[in-house]
């Protein structure tokens, strides 16, 4: 398992953090003002959107391995020669059993040799699931090119998102 650092909001333009106790039909109010968010940051419409499914994703994966239904996501923006350097991340309590399976789902995910490779077998295999998709953290790896990685300290899991993307010709 990769540790990443977390996120430092100093080191951002625009950084937030969202506390809260989750639950699955909050999860579209977030993810509008995530939405929000990026767009008034970012000048670009269509990373913007794969940057909220990104958020919502990992988020909705934070509701479902929360031991006590609270989480916290936080965001953050930095721009950089000439690139956006983004970064999500969400942390939550977790039983060992919860965490063992979504660090054995990030593991999987981060040593893919193509991930959207990868995905599409996740596909396949969601087919033939009976609890859920199994696919967020998949869509955040493949669909917005993010990379993933997990840390557990005691009761708690943090899955972080990280990606630098080309920042937006100057319209």
């Amino acid at each position: 398992m990769t540790a990443a650092l977390a996120i430092a909001k100093d080191d951002y333009d625009a950084y937030f953090e969202l506390g809260f106790s989750p639950s699955k039909g909050l999860l579209s109010t977030v993810r509008g003002f995530v939405s929000d968010f990026y767009t008034r940051v970012l000048d670009d419409a269509e990373l913007a959107s794969r940057l909220s499914l990104a958020a919502h994703e990992l988020l909705e994966n934070a509701v479902t391995y929360s031991s006590d239904g609270h989480s916290v996501m936080s965001i953050g923006v930095r721009r950089r020669d000439g690139g956006l350097d983004v970064a999500i991340d969400t942390h939550n309590r977790a039983t060992a059993e919860q965490a063992a399976v979504l660090e054995g789902r990030v593991d999987e995910l981060a040593s893919a040799a193509d991930v959207v490779a990868f995905y599409q077998v996740l596909m396949k295999r969601s087919a033939k699931r009976t609890d859920g998709s199994g696919l967020g953290l998949g869509r955040v790896a493949a669909e917005a090119d993010m990379a993933l990685s997990c840390r557990r300290s005691g009761d708690t899991v943090t899955v972080h998102a990280r990606a630098t993307y080309p920042a937006p010709a100057a319209t």
